[in-house]
């Protein structure tokens, strides 16, 4: 039984590998192609530690490295999630920050456009959808994330749109150094970020399902299965047939509610389901832990 086990964890873990170095190779790339290429800040520790670079570039002649920077003001947030969120789940984000330190100075940037909206808005789809990938494979991109993350397992709601008003704060000391005008530009690349991030990343979000169906025993249990979540059991008359209906009430996470729809139509290719988006919910709400 543990040799099962073991062999079933490892394709995990290797698409965990995989998907963090994808995002931090397309981190690195983006930074170095859209975000320096028109001098943006992209929020965040990333932003911070850019705006530090350039200050001391500027006022002291100093030329400091992206990664050390990265590195150290990404120690105290990683600390704190070592000991409140998750384990693995630090040590994966803190590969993450290791090699997109490391791939932001040495992997040379491409000249594609020197449009400033331009880069603000693609480079922030692109900076979102390299954040997703590490939320994909369990991990953060570091910083401001690692706060997110931390916020969202607390209160069980997304926290991506509060992240985004504090790096707001952050880009407007970047425009009293260095001009409003980059620091505006900034603002839209972490607004087309954060956007990004909330469609694609849905585990905070919730989803009320309303599941009409003969076989409500079958779906329960696929439910449990899936979700690990209730749900309850309501009995009425179908007015059309005039014949007994059941539908099941449950709220799940949108990111499982898509792989339990295909599972409910294995079971009850005729059933009703009706989908809800749930924008506040009150009572005890079941979230995987990090590990």
């Amino acid at each position: 039984m543990k040799q099962i086990h073991t062999v079933n964890k490892v394709p995990r873990t290797i698409i965990r590998f995989l998907l963090i170095i994808l995002g931090a190779i397309l981190m690195a790339t983006n930074i170095n192609t859209f975000v320096n290429s028109v001098g943006l800040f992209p929020g965040g520790f990333t932003g911070i530690a850019l705006l530090i670079r350039e200050c001391f570039a500027k006022f002291f002649n100093i030329k400091l490295p992206f990664s050390f920077l990265y590195w150290l003001l990404n120690s105290v947030p990683a600390i704190i999630s070592f000991k409140f969120i998750g384990k693995k789940f630090t040590l994966y984000s803190c590969l993450m920050i290791v090699l997109s330190g490391l791939f932001t100075d040495y992997i040379p940037g491409f000249h594609i456009t020197d449009e400033i909206l331009l880069c603000s808005i693609f480079g922030g789809l692109v900076n979102g959808f390299a954040i997703s990938l590490c939320l994909f494979a369990d991990a953060t991109s570091g910083g401001t994330d690692f706060i997110a993350i931390f916020v969202s397992e607390k209160t069980g709601n997304n926290a991506w749109n509060y992240i985004f008003m504090g790096n707001v704060i952050v880009l407007l000391i970047a425009g009293l150094l260095f001009g409003f005008e980059r620091a505006l530009y900034s603002i839209i690349f972490q607004f087309a970020s954060t956007q990004a991030l909330n469609f694609l990343y849905k585990k905070y979000s919730k989803t009320t399902m309303l599941i009409i169906t003969d076989k409500d025993e079958e779906i329960y249990q696929k439910i449990k299965e899936i979700t690990n979540h209730d749900a309850t059991l309501f009995i009425g008359k179908g007015c059309y047939q005039g014949v007994e209906r059941k539908m099941l009430y449950t709220v799940v996470s949108t990111q499982e509610s898509t792989k339990l729809i295909k599972e409910i139509k294995k079971i009850d290719s005729s059933a009703f389901i009706n989908l809800l988006e749930t924008k506040e919910l009150l009572g005890r709400f079941f979230s995987r832990p990090n590990d």
